[in-house]
């Protein structure tokens, strides 16, 4: 995974790397999908949801720019294999789930790695987490029609957005940095999530 799916195909970033080389993905997919847990692909984790594809978590990881530092808020955080990452990279996380099931298996997941830096909820992910703003950084791990206007404004200045935007099923992968009340946004590529599913973005 480390030199075909990541090195081979552009990610620079070495905390990233350092972070893929140290977190055990197979403990994030179902038991009897572990042997598919460094396929270059996404993986089903149950009620619908999918823990994404290696190289696409790297590229939103390396396109977020994370310091040691940092408050990141992960939207979305299904198996908890992004935001263990990102425990890794960050002084904390904060991981929204909407599915409790999935949140219970993710900060057992989370516990066992030792992932002590995380604080995890079950909510709306598209309402951000206002209590808790401002991030230095939000990202998502699914697709939204658009970015939540709640984002933005919990978003600290110099911070970075990164999630997919556009249609269910099709979306674009892209970033926006916050440079005073101006956001400068750009567009890294296609990409395909399940959808965000809250009151900012995709009805249920």
């Amino acid at each position: 995974m480390m030199s075909d799916q990541l090195r081979r195909r552009g990610i620079t970033h070495e905390g990233v790397l350092e972070a893929f080389s140290a977190v055990p993905r197979e403990r994030f997919v179902p038991p009897e999908r572990r042997h598919e847990a460094y396929e270059d692909r996404p993986i089903p984790i149950g009620r619908g949801q999918t823990i994404s594809q290696p190289y696409v978590v790297a590229l939103m990881l390396e396109e977020l720019d994370p310091k040691e530092t940092d408050r990141v808020l992960d939207v979305g955080a299904g198996s908890g294999y992004q935001t263990a990452l990102l425990a890794r990279l960050v002084a904390h996380v904060y991981a929204i789930e909407r599915i409790d099931v999935l949140a219970e298996r993710a900060m057992a997941a989370l516990a066992d790695v030792g992932a002590v830096n995380v604080t995890m909820k079950v909510g709306d992910g598209s309402l951000g987490w206002p209590e808790e703003a401002p991030f230095d950084g939000i990202i998502c791990g699914a697709g939204a029609p658009h970015v939540p206007k709640a984002w933005e404004s919990q978003l600290a200045d110099g911070g970075r957005i990164v999630l997919p935007i556009g249609q269910a099923g099709a979306q674009s992968l892209v970033v926006l940095e916050k440079a005073g009340r101006k956001f400068h946004r750009r567009r890294i590529c296609d990409v395909r999530f399940v959808k965000l599913i809250g009151k900012h973005a995709w009805p249920e």
